[in-house]
Protein backbone atom coordinates (compact mmCIF):
# COMPACT_ATOMS: atom_id res chain seq x y z
CA UNK A 1 0.00 0.00 0.00
CA UNK A 2 1.05 3.59 -0.50
CA UNK A 3 2.85 4.31 2.76
CA UNK A 4 0.28 4.97 5.44
CA UNK A 5 -0.94 3.67 8.78
CA UNK A 6 -3.21 0.64 8.81
CA UNK A 7 -6.41 2.58 9.46
CA UNK A 8 -5.73 4.90 6.53
CA UNK A 9 -5.12 1.90 4.29
CA UNK A 10 -8.40 0.30 5.27
CA UNK A 11 -10.31 3.51 4.52
CA UNK A 12 -8.58 3.74 1.18
CA UNK A 13 -9.84 0.39 -0.10
CA UNK A 14 -12.89 -0.05 2.10
CA UNK A 15 -15.40 0.10 -0.71
CA UNK A 16 -13.45 -1.94 -3.25
CA UNK A 17 -15.57 -4.34 -5.23
CA UNK A 18 -18.85 -2.75 -4.15
CA UNK A 19 -19.60 -0.78 -7.30
CA UNK A 20 -22.99 -1.55 -8.81
CA UNK A 21 -23.22 -2.97 -12.28
CA UNK A 22 -25.72 -0.29 -13.16
CA UNK A 23 -22.91 2.25 -13.01
CA UNK A 24 -21.14 0.69 -15.99
CA UNK A 25 -21.21 2.96 -18.96
CA UNK A 26 -19.02 3.98 -21.82
CA UNK A 27 -17.43 7.40 -21.30
CA UNK A 28 -19.57 10.11 -22.87
CA UNK A 29 -16.55 11.82 -24.43
CA UNK A 30 -13.14 10.66 -25.51
CA UNK A 31 -10.43 11.23 -22.94
CA UNK A 32 -7.32 13.18 -23.71
CA UNK A 33 -3.88 11.75 -23.12
CA UNK A 34 -2.03 12.63 -19.93
CA UNK A 35 0.92 14.96 -20.34
CA UNK A 36 3.92 13.24 -18.81
CA UNK A 37 7.23 14.73 -17.79
CA UNK A 38 10.67 13.27 -17.21
CA UNK A 39 11.86 10.30 -15.21
CA UNK A 40 10.96 10.41 -11.54
CA UNK A 41 11.41 8.33 -8.40
CA UNK A 42 10.03 4.82 -8.25
CA UNK A 43 7.56 4.09 -5.44
CA UNK A 44 9.15 1.98 -2.72
CA UNK A 45 6.44 -0.65 -3.06
CA UNK A 46 7.19 -1.05 -6.74
CA UNK A 47 10.93 -1.11 -6.08
CA UNK A 48 10.47 -4.03 -3.67
CA UNK A 49 8.07 -5.72 -6.10
CA UNK A 50 10.74 -5.45 -8.79
CA UNK A 51 13.36 -6.98 -6.53
CA UNK A 52 11.04 -9.95 -5.98
CA UNK A 53 9.96 -10.08 -9.64
CA UNK A 54 12.91 -8.74 -11.68
CA UNK A 55 11.65 -10.19 -14.94
CA UNK A 56 8.53 -8.03 -14.73
CA UNK A 57 10.44 -4.79 -14.31
CA UNK A 58 12.90 -4.95 -17.18
CA UNK A 59 10.44 -5.27 -20.06
CA UNK A 60 10.79 -2.84 -22.94
CA UNK A 61 7.60 -3.18 -25.00
CA UNK A 62 8.27 -3.18 -28.73
CA UNK A 63 4.87 -1.77 -29.62
CA UNK A 64 4.45 1.66 -28.03
CA UNK A 65 1.30 2.60 -29.96
CA UNK A 66 -1.80 3.14 -27.81
CA UNK A 67 -4.44 0.41 -27.85
CA UNK A 68 -7.30 0.86 -30.29
CA UNK A 69 -10.47 1.79 -28.40
CA UNK A 70 -13.44 -0.18 -29.69
CA UNK A 71 -16.71 -1.26 -28.12
CA UNK A 72 -15.24 -4.72 -27.67
CA UNK A 73 -12.11 -3.37 -25.98
CA UNK A 74 -14.16 -1.19 -23.65
CA UNK A 75 -16.30 -4.19 -22.71
CA UNK A 76 -13.10 -6.09 -21.95
CA UNK A 77 -11.89 -3.31 -19.65
CA UNK A 78 -15.23 -3.13 -17.85
CA UNK A 79 -15.36 -6.91 -17.48
CA UNK A 80 -11.86 -7.20 -16.03
CA UNK A 81 -12.48 -4.29 -13.67
CA UNK A 82 -15.66 -5.82 -12.29
CA UNK A 83 -14.20 -9.32 -12.16
CA UNK A 84 -11.10 -8.36 -10.17
CA UNK A 85 -12.97 -5.93 -7.92
CA UNK A 86 -15.42 -8.68 -6.99
CA UNK A 87 -12.80 -11.40 -6.59
CA UNK A 88 -10.41 -9.56 -4.27
CA UNK A 89 -11.34 -8.65 -0.70
CA UNK A 90 -9.85 -5.33 0.41
CA UNK A 91 -7.31 -5.80 3.19
CA UNK A 92 -4.36 -3.73 4.34
CA UNK A 93 -0.76 -4.75 3.83
CA UNK A 94 -0.34 -4.69 7.59
CA UNK A 95 -3.11 -7.22 8.07
CA UNK A 96 -1.80 -9.44 5.28
CA UNK A 97 1.96 -9.16 5.74
CA UNK A 98 2.45 -7.45 9.09
CA UNK A 99 4.02 -4.39 7.45
CA UNK A 100 3.07 -1.46 5.24
CA UNK A 101 3.85 -0.93 1.56
CA UNK A 102 3.85 -4.39 0.02
CA UNK A 103 2.90 -4.65 -3.66
CA UNK A 104 1.92 -8.18 -4.66
CA UNK A 105 -0.53 -10.15 -6.75
CA UNK A 106 -3.69 -10.91 -4.73
CA UNK A 107 -3.40 -14.65 -5.29
CA UNK A 108 -4.97 -15.39 -1.92
CA UNK A 109 -8.03 -13.30 -2.71
CA UNK A 110 -7.08 -10.32 -0.55
CA UNK A 111 -5.13 -7.16 -1.27
CA UNK A 112 -5.04 -3.40 -1.33
CA UNK A 113 -5.16 -0.86 -4.14
CA UNK A 114 -1.86 -1.65 -5.86
CA UNK A 115 -2.67 -5.35 -5.74
CA UNK A 116 -5.91 -4.80 -7.66
CA UNK A 117 -3.90 -2.82 -10.21
CA UNK A 118 -1.31 -5.58 -10.59
CA UNK A 119 -3.98 -8.22 -11.13
CA UNK A 120 -5.92 -6.22 -13.73
CA UNK A 121 -2.66 -5.48 -15.51
CA UNK A 122 -1.70 -9.16 -15.47
CA UNK A 123 -5.04 -10.32 -16.83
CA UNK A 124 -5.18 -7.73 -19.60
CA UNK A 125 -1.59 -8.48 -20.59
CA UNK A 126 -2.45 -12.16 -20.87
CA UNK A 127 -5.30 -11.10 -23.17
CA UNK A 128 -2.82 -9.45 -25.53
CA UNK A 129 -2.76 -5.83 -24.37
CA UNK A 130 0.72 -4.30 -24.54
CA UNK A 131 2.37 -3.36 -21.24
CA UNK A 132 3.05 0.03 -22.85
CA UNK A 133 -0.71 0.58 -22.50
CA UNK A 134 -1.11 -0.83 -18.96
CA UNK A 135 0.52 1.60 -16.56
CA UNK A 136 0.49 1.50 -12.77
CA UNK A 137 -0.35 5.05 -11.71
CA UNK A 138 -0.14 6.93 -8.42
CA UNK A 139 -2.85 9.52 -7.77
CA UNK A 140 -4.18 11.73 -5.05
CA UNK A 141 -7.87 11.52 -4.17
CA UNK A 142 -9.94 14.70 -3.66
CA UNK A 143 -9.66 14.25 0.12
CA UNK A 144 -5.86 14.21 -0.11
CA UNK A 145 -5.32 10.50 0.39
CA UNK A 146 -2.95 8.59 -1.85
CA UNK A 147 -4.26 5.89 -4.17
CA UNK A 148 -3.20 3.71 -7.11
CA UNK A 149 -5.06 2.93 -10.32
CA UNK A 150 -4.35 1.30 -13.66
CA UNK A 151 -4.09 3.69 -16.60
CA UNK A 152 -4.97 2.21 -19.99
CA UNK A 153 -3.61 4.13 -22.99
CA UNK A 154 -5.84 4.13 -26.06
CA UNK A 155 -6.04 5.99 -29.34
CA UNK A 156 -8.97 7.88 -27.83
CA UNK A 157 -7.07 8.92 -24.72
CA UNK A 158 -6.20 7.53 -21.30
CA UNK A 159 -8.73 5.63 -19.19
CA UNK A 160 -8.64 4.47 -15.59
CA UNK A 161 -9.45 1.13 -13.98
CA UNK A 162 -10.12 1.61 -10.28
CA UNK A 163 -10.85 -0.72 -7.38
CA UNK A 164 -13.17 1.90 -5.86
CA UNK A 165 -15.50 1.92 -8.86
CA UNK A 166 -16.45 -0.60 -11.55
CA UNK A 167 -16.95 2.12 -14.13
CA UNK A 168 -14.15 2.70 -16.63
CA UNK A 169 -13.61 6.46 -16.68
CA UNK A 170 -11.62 8.93 -18.70
CA UNK A 171 -8.65 9.89 -16.52
CA UNK A 172 -9.70 13.55 -16.40
CA UNK A 173 -13.19 12.62 -15.19
CA UNK A 174 -12.06 10.77 -12.05
CA UNK A 175 -11.52 13.78 -9.79
CA UNK A 176 -8.03 12.50 -8.97
CA UNK A 177 -4.77 14.43 -9.07
CA UNK A 178 -2.38 12.35 -11.20
CA UNK A 179 1.19 12.30 -9.90
CA UNK A 180 3.34 9.63 -11.56
CA UNK A 181 3.07 6.45 -13.58
CA UNK A 182 5.19 3.79 -15.23
CA UNK A 183 7.05 4.79 -18.37
CA UNK A 184 5.57 3.34 -21.53
CA UNK A 185 8.93 2.05 -22.80
CA UNK A 186 10.32 0.44 -19.64
CA UNK A 187 8.29 -1.35 -16.96
CA UNK A 188 10.87 -0.56 -14.29
CA UNK A 189 10.91 3.22 -14.78
CA UNK A 190 8.47 5.93 -13.74
CA UNK A 191 7.65 9.37 -15.16
CA UNK A 192 5.99 12.38 -13.63
CA UNK A 193 2.60 13.61 -14.78
CA UNK A 194 2.51 17.30 -15.56
CA UNK A 195 0.16 19.28 -13.39
CA UNK A 196 0.51 16.82 -10.51
CA UNK A 197 1.41 17.78 -6.97
CA UNK A 198 4.20 16.62 -4.74
CA UNK A 199 4.03 12.84 -4.48
CA UNK A 200 2.79 11.65 -1.10
CA UNK A 201 4.16 8.12 -1.30
CA UNK A 202 7.35 6.47 -0.24
CA UNK A 203 9.77 6.55 -3.15
CA UNK A 204 13.27 5.48 -3.99
CA UNK A 205 15.32 8.60 -4.59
Amino acid sequence: MISSPMAWTLRLCAVAGLAISGLWAAPAFAAGAMMTGGLTSQPIGHYDFCKANPGECSIRPSNLAPAKMTDAFLRKLVSITAKVNAAVKPMSDYDIYGKDEVWAYPDKGVGDCEDYVLEKRRQLYRMGVSLADLLITVVRKPDGEGHAVLTVRTDEGDYVLDNLNDKVKAWDETGYRFLKRQAIDNTGRWVSIRGGQQVLVGAVQ
